[in-house]
């Protein structure tokens, strides 16, 4: 199964999400690749704290292998070369963790037959090797985008499953840049129509993920003046009112990410460890990735609506 995390904004937590969601569902036994499609900002290295691939690899990356400078892209088994020693040894009954990086100093480019053909093989060889492809689009409108919604298409990857996660924080701004990054103009369900999706097919695959919330009823909140309480639940009552409207609301949402002082000062995966020894994370946060992992592949929750 492939699935693709993308947003319009930076800054919703995508990355860091997705490679948590990644590395948990490994720890629940998956076989997992993570494939750096950000392509503007490769630095999935650093949440994996693979220190040889913090900025993209120097090896032949997933650049090299698109714009065919090379046969075969690095794959970094994450398990064995993560420079963080709780996890440089994989737990028993956990499966696969793999890193495919981007190219040190590579950028956006552009989509073309080729591109997508050597995009094609790439995801129908991985799909057949492990659970679970997870691909970290670039955000917005890019060609990463472009590129997966035209390979994907083609008749060949019709028998590989693809789902769609799109991140945003629980803000206005980006509650309104989520849905047109889908329902708006050059969007997804446009561009995948462009290149031969069937929308309500395309439609049906796309879920959206609220990160870094606020739970307005939450203990830790107590410190809080009642006028402030009150406050932050108008806020998330209206928040509420414009996911509805703008078709990102609760039917449509596959996960939420509370907020955590992990996640927001050090993008990194958070462990066990983390939790229940150094208690810098919190358990709610590690209970949501393992959640979001799980329905990834739950026929129910992606029903159509």
């Amino acid at each position: 199964m492939l699935v693709l995390a993308t947003s319009d904004k930076g800054g919703t937590g995508r990355s860091v999400t997705s490679s948590n969601v990644a590395y948990r569902r490994s720890l629940q036994g998956s076989d997992v690749c993570y494939l750096d499609f950000d392509f503007g900002s490769p630095t999935a290295g650093t949440i994996f704290n693979v220190d040889s691939a913090a900025r993209g690899t120097t090896e032949g990356g997933l650049h090299s292998y698109l714009q065919g400078r090379i046969s075969e892209p690095q794959m970094l088994d994450v398990w064995t070369q993560s420079d963080r020693p709780s996890l440089r040894h994989r737990p028993p009954g956990a499966g696969r963790l793999v890193l495919l990086p981007g190219d040190s100093g590579g950028g956006e480019f552009s989509v073309n037959h080729e591109v997508v053909q050597r995009c094609i093989r790439l995801l129908r060889r991985l799909d057949e090797e492990f659970d679970l492809c997870l691909l970290d689009l670039s955000a917005g409108r890019s060609y990463a985008t472009e590129m997966v919604l035209a390979a994907t298409a083609e008749p060949e990857m019709r028998a590989v499953t693809a789902r769609w996660l799109v991140f945003h924080r629980w803000t206005r701004q980006h509650i309104i840049a989520a849905s047109g990054l889908v329902y708006g103009e050059r969007g997804i369900i446009e561009a995948g129509r462009v290149w031969g999706h069937e929308q309500q097919e395309l439609m049906d695959s796309i879920r959206f993920v609220r990160t870094a919330v606020v739970d307005p009823n939450s203990v830790e909140l107590a410190g809080l003046r009642p006028s402030q309480v009150a406050w932050l639940r108008d806020c998330n009552r209206d928040l509420q009112e414009l996911a509805s409207q703008r078709k990102v609301g609760r039917t449509t949402m596959l996960g939420v990410i509370p907020l955590d002082p992990v996640l927001q000062w050090r993008e990194q995966l958070i462990s066990d460890n983390d939790v229940y020894a150094r208690q810098i994370a919190n358990r709610e946060t590690v209970d949501a990735f393992d959640s979001l992992a799980k329905r990834l592949t739950e026929d129910a929750a992606w029903e159509t609506l």
